[in-house]
């Protein structure tokens, strides 16, 4: 049951975006110019916010905005 709890509240997050509003993890690390496990790594260190679909991740423009934000050097 609680599973099912989980997956409501993420679903209901993910369709406040728009399909076109995600990337995928090869676009941000070529976007990046990081290899694609330091994208996956910064998604299990809970540093890049993700949704995984089936078995691939998609990453929100709004969280990939927050992940820049908050590296970003001063």
């Amino acid at each position: 049951m609680l599973s099912i709890v989980k997956y409501d509240i993420m679903n209901q997050q993910f369709m406040k975006h728009k399909k076109d509003e995600f990337y995928r993890t090869e676009e941000l690390s070529k976007k990046l110019k990081v290899h694609i496990m330091t994208i996956y790594r910064y998604i299990k260190a809970g540093k890049l916010k993700a949704y995984k679909i089936g078995k691939e991740f998609r990453i929100a423009k709004v969280e990939f905005d927050k992940f820049l934000n908050s590296v970003k050097t001063k």
